[in-house]
């Protein structure tokens, strides 16, 4: 849902305004509201967190967070998953974590929700490569296809089960399939 203000709208504007449920967004100074996740999106987005949270924050290579405010490059974006090296998760003057995050993410994943636009969805992951993300994953649960992108390269799609899906660097200790991500759904 695109809400249009009476008048322009800047980004310092936007960030001063409460947060709605779901979250909205600010790209090319229209603000925008995410879809509300539902069953198939909700698995895969805290099936996801945990692998990553699981596998990669005890050894502090990696942080998987969820609906993660981000904002860099003249948008405000709420990735549904966004992945942080470890040394580059931004803290406040106590060692915590801070609450704004003003970096791209490493490694962006957006889960298609029905009715999303896909080319919306597309053009967030294309952002955050252009401002520096390793890697995005597009995952669409009612197709099974898992859309992979790398900077300044054609993406590549996975839709069979025993392919194994690309991770950046930073989780090379992922094992992740095609068929590994929606087996979640049958859980």
């Amino acid at each position: 849902m695109v809400q249009t203000p009476s008048r322009s709208i800047t980004l310092e504007e936007f960030l001063k305004l409460l947060e709605t449920k779901p979250a909205s967004e600010y790209i090319d100074g229209q603000i925008i509201q995410k879809p509300m996740p539902q069953g198939k999106h909700s698995t895969i987005q805290t099936e996801f967190s945990t692998v990553v949270n699981v596998n990669l924050k005890p050894q502090k290579l990696a942080r998987a967070f969820s609906e993660l405010r981000c904002t860099f490059g003249g948008r405000s974006i709420v990735p549904d998953v966004s992945v942080f090296t470890w040394s580059k998760i931004p803290r406040d003057q106590n060692g915590e974590i801070a609450n704004a995050f003003s970096i791209p993410p490493d490694w962006t994943i957006e889960i298609l929700s029905p009715d999303q636009s896909q080319t919306k969805v597309t053009k967030n992951i294309l952002h955050c490569l252009n401002h520096g993300t390793q890697m995005g994953w597009l995952i669409d649960p009612d197709e099974q296809t898992v859309f992979v992108y790398l900077p300044k390269q054609q993406p590549e799609v996975f839709d069979q089960p025993g392919q194994r899906l690309p991770v950046p660097a930073l989780a090379n200790e992922l094992d992740l399939s095609v068929g590994i991500v929606f087996g979640w759904l049958l859980e």
